[in-house]
């Protein structure tokens, strides 16, 4: 099966879990991720949800946004304020790709083998930052 950008559309159910090395705590956020059409041809992805914290009793709201587009085979992801995140082939083996954003390191793999179903797992290092956070997402 072809992954397109197209497949992305609509709303998906996510759940983020990330672990911070730095101070040894699990967070967990669960809500929504919506793949909305913008007038560039490609998706306004918005994430909302709930950010459960250690030793803490009300979860935070959190919300991030980020374009997609298509360009060539890939998707090329953007920030909201359209500067270039990173790129990745949603159809390759193991996608994968690395934002620097010096002196941070940002790595991501992608996992689609059960499309719908898929994965966002990401690696952060830096002189402040060592975490992972691994997002599912289904419908």
């Amino acid at each position: 099966m072809m992954i397109r950008l197209q497949d992305f559309a609509g709303r998906w159910s996510m759940a983020r879990e990330i672990e911070d090395f730095r101070v040894d705590a699990r967070s967990e956020l669960t809500g929504t991720c919506d793949f909305v059409p913008d007038a560039e041809g490609g998706f306004r992805q918005e994430e909302r949800g709930f950010l459960h914290l250690p030793g803490r009793d009300k979860p935070l709201q959190a919300e991030r946004r980020y374009l997609w587009r298509a360009v060539a085979q890939e998707i090329t992801v953007f920030f909201d304020d359209g500067r270039f995140f990173h790129s990745f082939d949603p159809n390759a083996s193991a996608p994968e790709a690395d934002h620097a954003c010096d002196p941070d390191s940002y790595q991501v793999r992608y996992e689609f083998a059960d499309w719908p179903n898929w994965t966002a797992n990401w690696r952060v290092t830096g002189p402040r930052k060592d975490y992972r956070f691994q997002t599912r997402y289904w419908r």
